[in-house]
């Protein structure tokens, strides 16, 4: 199954050192029965995308905890087996849990599919979707048009072997 992971440059370069994705139980995002209900769509491609659209999101809300971390959004795809991403059952109505999963046991960074980051051009809007997050959150339309700017900028796509470039910006 394949999950995509929310994190930040400084999270990715402690994955690159220690080899792991974080401790467990993992919050990552993938194609859940939720999301396929929330997107209305069959097409995988689509659905991935939604995932990873929201594992972004998920990473601009690490940013917001971290005020030191470079402003890109970061998100790695990794795939997991069978069985060892599910969804919280105590959240699978809540709209701001679409598409998240718990992955139990280790993740290596070894079994990464790509990294997708924003490009350095991003850093300015995502930084202010940072700032107007805890308003859009609160409900306010204009601070959500802010958060929404960041996903103007669609994640750049990195090979695996490019991790040691992406960490060094961190």
């Amino acid at each position: 199954m394949r999950v995509y992971v929310p994190l930040t440059l400084p999270g990715l370069a402690e994955a690159h050192r220690t080899g792991e994705l974080g401790t467990e139980p993992l919050v990552a995002y993938a194609v859940t029965p939720a999301l396929r209900e929330w997107y209305l769509s069959d097409d995988i491609e689509e659905l991935e995308y939604a995932a990873l659209n929201r594992a972004a999101l998920a990473s601009l809300r690490r940013l917001a905890a971290d005020p030191d971390a470079p402003r890109r959004r970061v998100v790695v795809a990794v795939d997991v087996p069978d069985g060892a991403a599910m969804p919280d059952p105590d959240r699978g109505l809540d709209p701001a849990a679409l598409g998240e999963v718990r992955v139990t046991g280790p993740v290596p960074l070894a079994k990464a599919a790509a990294v997708h980051a924003d490009a350095a051009d991003a850093e300015d809007d995502v930084a202010a979707a940072v700032t107007a997050l805890p308003a859009a959150d609160d409900g306010d339309d204009d601070a959500q048009f802010v958060v929404d700017g960041a996903e103007d900028h669609e994640l750049l796509w990195y090979a695996t072997q490019e991790i040691p470039a992406l960490v060094h910006l961190a």
